[in-house]
């Protein structure tokens, strides 16, 4: 695959934030949908996963009319604002990104549209030509057809992908399943959006970064499945603690994290220290505070912890083969989460 990097425009000057860190709130989503009611569908078809879990992707499943088999669908939509400043690679953090949500849920990516917002009077429509390719490479990988998209005419340049995949509908991963003796393990490393951070303000590239990001997460997923594990999400832009105590309060537990054991990329604590947080991960933290019991954890740690991650790897409810098991799920306690 070839880059652009060269290029002369730098695309992380032109967004207010950066990646996945550029999300509304936690705290602040929640107050605006958690009164919304979900209307019932026809056609035979279930809602298996919606919104009262606060999962990865939606998961519906098919009538015997349309298939006999029944297989569940999983539909899920992301996009954001650049995280790095070649195009290219945008293309493919944020297609990789958007797929990851079908593989948190179990699922394989069939059909995506793509996203894309672009200032046509600012930023040479041939910028936008290399994050489509970055995204259709990236969706080929993936074995993941592309059938088009939609596009309008933005201040701010955005991309992502409308990805709808199918899967199993008794061998999903869902984030409601966890339940206490599980450890939990995590398949990729921290330190995403500290790192994308310093790339935004300095232009330091970070190749370690970079390939962490455009790595798909269906390997992580087959072996999860392999491994008979049924409770999974991946960590995005609220961070590990954040998609943690999602899954710990939909599964009725507790999450105990040996802080000790948790991965990070090279340079993420040296770029915490330097002071390079996003907005982002100082929400997430404080969104989860009142619910976690952080011990004697120094700050760096919990900022690391909560960092707005941008394609992160998969938090899985059991042994994952080559992954680093970084805590266990308790019987609930008074705190969704417990760091030791």
């Amino acid at each position: 695959m070839t880059s652009t990097r060269e290029t002369p425009v730098r695309l992380t000057q032109f967004a207010h934030g950066g990646g996945c860190a550029c999300k509304i709130p936690p705290g602040e989503l929640e107050d605006v949908v958690g009164a919304l009611a979900v209307p019932p569908a026809a056609g035979g078809t279930t809602l298996l996963v919606g919104p009262a879990t606060g999962d990865d992707a939606a998961v519906v499943t098919l009538p015997a009319t349309v298939a006999t088999t029944a297989p569940a669908v999983v539909a899920t939509a992301d996009f954001f604002t650049p995280v790095v400043d070649d195009p290219y690679d945008w293309g493919r953090i944020a297609a990789a990104n958007a797929l990851s949500d079908v593989y948190a849920m179990g699922g394989r990516p069939v059909v995506a549209v793509n996203l894309l917002a672009w200032p046509r009077d600012v930023l040479p429509l041939d910028l936008a030509r290399e994050v489509l390719r970055g995204g259709l490479d990236v969706a080929a990988e993936a074995g993941c057809h592309v059938g088009g998209g939609h596009s309008v005419d933005d201040p701010e340049p955005k991309y992502g992908m409308a990805v709808t995949g199918l899967a199993d509908p008794s061998r999903l991963l869902r984030n409601d399943s966890g339940r206490p003796g599980l450890p939990l393990s995590l398949t990729k490393p921290l330190g995403l959006g500290v790192l994308n951070n310093r790339h935004k303000a300095t232009g330091e590239r970070f190749e370690q970064a970079v390939a962490t990001m455009v790595t798909l997460n269906r390997d992580a997923a087959a072996a999860a499945l392999d491994a008979g594990a049924c409770c999974a999400t991946d960590v995005t832009g609220f961070g590990l603690l954040g998609h943690l105590h999602k899954l710990a309060r939909a599964s009725g537990v507790t999450a105990v994290i040996d802080t000790a054991a948790v991965p990070y990329l090279d340079g993420a604590r040296e770029a915490v220290r330097d002071g390079y947080v996003s907005g982002g991960t100082r929400r997430n933290l404080e969104w989860v505070t009142p619910f976690t019991d952080f011990g004697d954890t120094d700050t760096d740690t919990r900022l690391l912890l909560a960092d707005a991650q941008t394609s992160g790897g998969l938090l899985v409810a059991g042994e994952v083969p080559g992954a680093p098991v970084v805590g266990e799920l308790v019987p609930r306690g008074p705190y969704s989460i417990v760091l030791r």
